[in-house]
């Protein structure tokens, strides 16, 4: 009996690691309810509801801010203790009734008053929509195609990414308004930042690939003397009002063929959406743009990601996945700094330098 016991105790170990690796597979693979949580969230605007609430709201507050039907209250429970659990938002015990708070995370997910030009919210809902959801779903059946399509996001929706915005104007603006979301707060961090000495010594500057010019608006907002240009494809600058009234100057073109001259010029989250040979054509036409002078600053302002630049472990994995998803949705991925360099060279650049300031990504700046 004794001998017996001792066996079922030898195999207790085993089973227990057993019991865990399933409670760790059943989180990863049910992963995706944590990110569909927080875009049910997003959309419904819970940020805002306790923003506007004074910063605190009980459930019943949330309920009754969001106008939703009596009986989906249980499931509002189950969805912000999802978030709670994660860190998106904070969760108070109160003796009445417990009540929600907003965390710094679910801060940026706040479109009102002072917290409205950093919010992430746009981009979120962005990364969240089936635009993007749907070809990462596909991954498996495009690894096993013939090759036709050049990226998931192709086989699915039949276009790639630049076509699907080009050609569906809702689609265009969502991606638009991710991006510009996500270039306000980045060039906020970077200026007010470790980033600021960046822009010293610039008198005139390109935000190449830069959309409706948000990140040219904060720079020429934090710098007047630079004059500032922003040069996208003519579907994105046609959406663009003419009656703008700032000093932004938008030039309608694609980088592939022609980049308007000066002293720097900006990629941001540009250079991670192509391959390697585009990136190389892109850096050569950025080469012939640059006015050659480095004491006006004659240099590339690159912002973009930087494998294995961070030793924290939620940037790595960070960056890991934010590789595997742009190469889902184009035909790029994120670097290293090797792959970097080497495309660098490839492109008759032998300087540059990397500022890992702005969490996840860099600060690369590529001089003549």
């Amino acid at each position: 009996m004794e001998k017996e016991q001792q066996a079922g105790h030898g195999k207790l170990p085993h089973e227990q690691l057993l019991l865990q690796a399933s409670t760790e597979l059943m989180n990863l693979s049910l992963g995706y309810a944590r990110s569909m949580a927080l875009g049910c969230t997003a959309k419904l605007g819970v940020a805002d509801a306790i923003h506007r609430a004074g910063g605190r709201a009980t459930l019943h507050d949330l309920h009754a801010a969001l106008s939703l039907h009596p009986t989906k209250l249980p499931f509002l429970r189950r969805v912000m203790r999802v978030l709670v659990a994660s860190g998106v938002f904070a969760q108070v015990e109160e003796e009445e009734e417990d009540h929600y708070r907003l965390t710094p995370v679910s801060s940026l997910l706040v479109t009102a008053g002072d917290g409205g030009g950093r919010s992430l919210l746009p981009l979120v809902l962005f990364q969240l929509s089936p635009l993007c959801v749907t070809p990462a779903t596909s991954m498996a059946e495009w690894l096993r195609s013939g090759g036709e399509e050049e990226t998931a996001f192709e086989m699915v929706h039949g276009v790639g990414l630049w076509g699907a915005c080009s050609r569906a104007p809702d689609l265009g603006e969502l991606f638009n308004d991710a991006m510009a979301a996500d270039s306000r707060f980045i060039m906020d961090m970077a200026i007010n930042g470790s980033g600021r000495q960046v822009f010293d010594k610039i008198t005139s500057m390109v935000d190449v690939a830069g959309g409706t010019g948000a990140a040219a608006r904060a720079v020429a907002a934090a710098f007047p003397h630079i004059k500032c240009t922003v040069l996208d494809l003519p579907h994105v600058i046609d959406s663009i009002p003419a009656d703008h009234g700032d000093v932004v100057q938008f030039v309608a073109g694609d980088m592939m063929d022609f980049i308007p001259k000066a002293d720097a010029l900006l990629l941001k989250f540009v250079l991670h959406d192509w391959s390697d040979e585009d990136c190389i054509k892109i850096l050569k036409r950025c080469k012939e743009a640059i006015i050659p002078s480095r004491a006006a600053g004659g240099k590339i302002i690159i912002i973009d990601v930087v494998v294995g630049s961070s030793s924290e472990a939620i940037c790595q994995g960070t960056q890991q996945l934010f590789d595997l998803i742009i190469s889902v949705l184009t035909p790029g991925k994120e670097r290293d700094e090797e792959e970097w360099r080497k495309i660098f060279k490839e492109a008759g650049f032998t300087k540059y330098k990397i500022s890992p300031v702005l969490g996840f990504r860099s600060i690369i700046e590529v001089f003549l």
